[in-house]
């Protein structure tokens, strides 16, 4: 049976007298006591500290690990280095941005079948960002433009045949590694870095966001696209932004030319969308967008980290709306197939010279384009001229992030 410790009686302290060690002369704190406070505080500051710090440290390596890396692309540029083009501006940046129609992967199989994995990147942007970060131009290549496509390896290792077919082809054949040498080889402009974004990543930016607005002078009910709007202003979530900038039968003239110009003027609107709400200054908005981006893009090794797609995000949203430029490559309809696209030259050589060189690009909407073009017609000299009379830069048709979609 246990028996009770025995326990000495206490001794009443004498509280007779109070000594400055217990007690401020003024009744403040006793210094013990204060620091006993100060390090509880100091503690209770590190734990919060430690917590933020492991939670940005989790969100960072989440968003890190959402990107794909294309290494079979980097492969094969390497074995073909010695016929890329030479940067002539070094700080400046050139990248592919090709929109995948693979019905492959989660949330994509809802837009038709995916037959034998085949794809074809039915949007193509090349962005030219300027060195001193004060522009950036981006241009769409029509997606049937007819060009000349190198052999290009295929995902089951045997070569596709050097051709001229249209331009989505390369993307089919041989992947972003055979876009990006279609590009190399018809504009000579090195492209230093490619990402490829599905249908689920660009409904995921636009819903990130809340949404784009646009403005209707008509309804539409394409049933192609999934798509039914109302005429006026209204703002698309990701799902309804993604038919509207794939719409085509239903939309204008039917054309892919208005499909792209369509396509250019929304980019614009959501860029002026992010840099216009503080996305990228407020990490409760930044991470769904963060998140949604990252979980949908593969990109080459040189861009598949969260710090450089965030750098990339901050040279963009540092440049004013009205220098961020959209527009087309010039081209007109084949002359063998009127359903296909070729070059417009000198045009198009000029425009490919300025994004090589890192020369300022003027982009002017259609009207102001009309009006500039009589002025050239009197004052430009012609393909081959010996004259030496100045020839004024040439504009091109397009339009900018300032304009948005209902301006």
């Amino acid at each position: 049976m246990l028996t009770p410790l025995a326990v000495e009686p206490k001794v009443a302290p004498d509280t007779t007298t109070v000594t400055e060690s217990q007690s401020g002369v003024d009744g403040s704190e006793p210094p013990k006591r204060k620091r006993h406070w100060l390090r509880w505080a100091a503690l209770g500051t590190s734990l919060v500290l430690l917590a933020a710090s492991g939670a940005a440290w989790w969100f960072y390596k989440k968003l890190d690990a959402n990107i794909t890396t294309d290494t079979t692309a980097a492969a094969e540029l390497r074995t073909y280095e010695k016929e890329r083009p030479t940067p002539l501006v070094l700080d400046a940046q050139n990248i592919l941005l090709l929109g995948s129609d693979t019905r492959a992967g989660k949330g994509n199989s809802e837009y038709g079948r995916d037959e034998a994995g085949s794809q074809r990147a039915d949007t193509a942007i090349l962005l030219h960002i300027a060195a001193n970060r004060q522009s950036a131009t981006a241009m769409s290549i029509p997606r049937d433009l007819m060009v000349t496509i190198p052999s290009c390896r295929k995902a089951d290792g045997s070569r596709s045949e050097k051709q001229f077919a249209q331009f989505n082809w390369a993307f089919m054949f041989g992947g972003a590694a055979c876009s990006i040498r279609t590009v190399e080889q018809m504009t000579g402009v090195r492209i230093d870095h490619h990402i490829v974004v599905d249908f689920r990543g660009f409904k995921k930016m636009v819903d990130a966001v809340d949404g784009v607005e646009v403005c209707l002078k008509e309804p539409i009910n394409d049933k192609a696209a999934r798509l039914k709007l109302k005429a006026g202003p209204q703002t698309l979530d990701g799902e309804e932004a993604l038919g509207f900038v794939r719409a085509r039968k239903t939309l204008g003239d039917g054309s892919d030319t208005e499909r792209m110009e369509r396509q250019q003027r929304f980019l614009g609107a959501l860029v002026k969308k992010v840099q216009s709400n503080g996305v990228l200054l407020n990490l409760t908005k930044l991470y769904p967008v963060l998140d949604a981006a990252t979980k949908s893009l593969t990109t080459d090794p040189g861009l598949d980290s969260l710090r450089d797609l965030y750098d990339l995000a901050k040279a963009v949203e540092r440049i004013p709306t009205e220098k961020v430029q959209f527009l087309t490559v010039p081209r007109q309809p084949y002359s063998a197939n009127r359903n296909r696209d070729e070059l417009v030259q000198p045009d198009a050589r000029e425009l490919f010279k300025q994004l090589r060189e890192d020369t300022p690009i003027t982009v002017l909407p259609r009207d102001s384009r009309d009006e500039s073009d009589k002025t050239d017609k009197v004052s430009r000299k012609p393909e081959g001229s010996t004259s030496a009379s100045p020839t004024p830069s040439p504009s091109f048709t397009g339009t900018n992030a300032a304009e948005g979609m209902c301006e």
